[in-house]
């Protein structure tokens, strides 16, 4: 039997992870200092849902606190707690009393008063503090004002982006394809009473998300956790038995076990990051898959080409992340306009060294996850402006190469070259 935890202790949990994100670090981090124990599937719910419903609580805030919040902590613990109040998910004066017990299990007892006085004048003035925060776009819809002024001028529906990436996403699988058909799967889901549809040629989408651990066959390599937009990149690189294909960028390997399951491939994966490369080996091994994996700057030929150029290469550029938020809510607030302008030179980098390995009539693909036109249409742009030989590729199904983030995929961007 599964126990609750006291509210008081994950208000608490998620307070700290909160602070850490306001203090600049990402969430995942943030979570995993906080640890692994009974709690933390609440404390990790409650953590990503205030971060998503962060706009309009900070904004509201700031017209309860006008001399301010005297510690980060005690304003996280503020913004988890006018979380739980706005969602009603519990009596109001209940999420009071455990937010003021919580201040003590933070290490703020002195700010019980404080804590109280907050919510309390919340409740009492609860209309017109929402109806004030409705009044800024920064509250109304859950971004930064300049996040909601670049996607208002570069996209149509942009309001429609906005709301999906505060939504919690869908739970995604790819079946290896080497071990089993869709149609087994599903079937093994059902018998394990786990409701899921398919959604892409080898894309199952379940109706509730669970932990890996209850899904049938993960073990054994059975299946990958991959979104269904994602799942685009592999088959895009149109990969044939006995190829040279290089995944560039490619930890935590998603992409280049997928590229393994399609073709038997001399498949190289590299990224720069030491401390995420084992998680490439570590699929590969889980799925019963082979490929090279390296640490390795892609945008440093020099220190790790052996000179055979590559017949494909996939560039899974670092990003602003922007077309995933609702699965990295924190991005939202860590985040800042200036910094598209340096993805955008790393992204440029990276494109201008790999195409010097590819072969002649080798394919490029360029994606990030990003729905900013300029880590996407611009850099594609440029390059092309750049490199005479390059020739942009038509992508069925996928007019622009733009993938909004909807119902059944996150935000991806794709675009193909051809070196001629």
């Amino acid at each position: 039997m599964t126990l609750t935890p006291p509210l008081s202790e994950v208000l608490a949990g998620a307070s700290r992870a909160v602070a850490r994100v306001l203090g600049g670090a990402s969430l995942n981090a943030a979570l995993d200092e906080e640890g692994r124990g009974p709690s933390r599937p609440a404390v990790q719910d409650l953590a990503y849902a205030t971060l998503r419903d962060y706009g309009a609580p900070q904004a509201i805030l700031a017209a309860l606190a006008r001399k301010g919040i005297p510690d980060r902590a005690v304003h996280a613990l503020l913004l988890c707690a006018l979380h739980e109040l706005r969602h009603e998910r519990r009596g109001p004066h209940t999420v009071v009393d455990e937010a003021v017990t919580a201040s003590a299990k933070l290490g703020h007892g002195a700010a019980r008063g404080f804590v109280n006085a907050c919510l309390r004048n919340y409740l009492r003035r609860r209309e017109a503090l929402e109806a004030d925060a409705r009044r800024t776009e920064p509250g109304r819809f859950g971004y930064p004002q300049w996040w909601i002024d670049h996607v208002r001028r570069a996209r149509r529906g942009w309001e429609a982006i906005l709301a999906v990436g505060n939504t919690r996403p869908p739970m995604t699988l790819r079946v290896n394809r080497r071990r089993l058909t869709v149609d087994a799967y599903l079937a093994r889901l059902a018998a394990a009473g786990l409701a899921a549809a398919r959604v892409g040629d080898w894309a199952v989408r379940l109706e509730k998300p669970c932990g890996v651990d209850e899904l049938p066959g993960f073990r054994d390599g059975e299946l990958s956790v991959q979104d269904a937009g994602a799942q685009l990149a592999a088959p895009l690189l149109d990969v044939r038995d006995g190829m040279r294909v290089l995944d560039a960028c490619a930890a935590p390997g998603g992409k280049t076990a997928h590229l393994a399951e399609l073709a038997e491939l001399d498949l190289l994966a590299i990224d720069g990051d030491a401390g995420r490369v084992p998680r490439i080996a570590a699929n590969l091994e889980r799925l019963h898959l082979a490929a090279t994996v390296r640490v390795a700057d892609a945008g440093e030929p020099d220190s790790w080409w052996d000179g055979r150029p590559f017949d494909r290469i996939l560039l899974d550029a670092p990003c602003s992340a922007s077309g995933v938020v609702r699965r990295h809510p924190d991005i939202k607030w860590l985040r800042r306009a200036s910094d598209l302008a340096g993805f955008a030179r790393e992204q440029a980098r990276l494109a201008d060294a790999l195409w010097r390995v590819l072969a002649r009539d080798g394919k490029l693909l360029y994606a990030t996850c990003s729905v900013f036109a300029e880590e996407n249409e611009a850099v594609v742009d440029a390059f092309l402006a750049r490199r005479p030989d390059a020739r942009r590729l038509s992508l069925p199904g996928i007019g622009d190469g733009q993938l909004l983030p909807g119902g059944e995929h996150d935000g991806f961007f794709y675009a193909a070259f051809a070196k001629h």
